[in-house]
Parts: C-alpha cells; sequence; structure tokens
C-alpha cells in the first residue's frame, strides 16, 4: 500500500488532501486558508498538501483534471471534494459540518 493510501485509510480524524502545483496560482492564493483552517480545526482534521506534478498516479486515480482540487477523506471514502479556490469562511463551514457527523 502506498504512503498516501496509507494515510487516508488508517487515520482516525478525515484527512483534508489539497492538490496543488508549484506554478499554481490559485494554489497560492488558497494556501493561506489552508494554514488557518488547520489551525482552527486542529487535532479535529489531517492536512495534506498533495504536488500534482509530482504524483500523477494519484491525480488520475482521483481523476483530478483542475488545481487546486480539495478532497476530505474519512477512512478512506472521500466524503467532499472541490476544484477551485474557496472563501476560508465557506470552506470552514463545510468542514465543520462533515467532522460534526
Amino acid at each position: 500500500m502506498s504512503k498516501f493510501s496509507n494515510l487516508i485509510n488508517k487515520s482516525d480524524v478525515p484527512v483534508l488532501v489539497d492538490f496543488y502545483a508549484d506554478w499554481c496560482q490559485p494554489c497560492h492564493m488558497l494556501a493561506p486558508t489552508i494554514k488557518s483552517i488547520k489551525v482552527k480545526l486542529g487535532d479535529r482534521l489531517k492536512v495534506v498538501k498533495v504536488n500534482s506534478d509530482k504524483n500523477q498516479s494519484v491525480m488520475l486515480k482521483y481523476q483530478i483534471k483542475s488545481i487546486p482540487t480539495l478532497i476530505l477523506f474519512h477512512k478512506g471514502k472521500i466524503i467532499w471534494r472541490n476544484s477551485g479556490v474557496l472563501p476560508e469562511h465557506e470552506l470552514l463551514k463545510i468542514l465543520e459540518r462533515h467532522l460534526s457527523n
């Protein structure tokens, strides 16, 4: 099992995966939001950044066609996904809803 699969399948808490690329301007816009969310949600959520240029097999497996793409996994299952940049308050509200289930 790959390190990525292990991480999303074995985590006790949901895992938010941020698929990005260094050359992607919207990805740079989203980065501070992701950092802030991690601080606000603390141990209730794991945050993982995946460089799309260096992880083509993961990109193909999850059919990621644009970046940034965020996928929220819980016990290996996708419970939410979004492509594009979201305002922090909106992303926080979505994640809080999924974390309370």
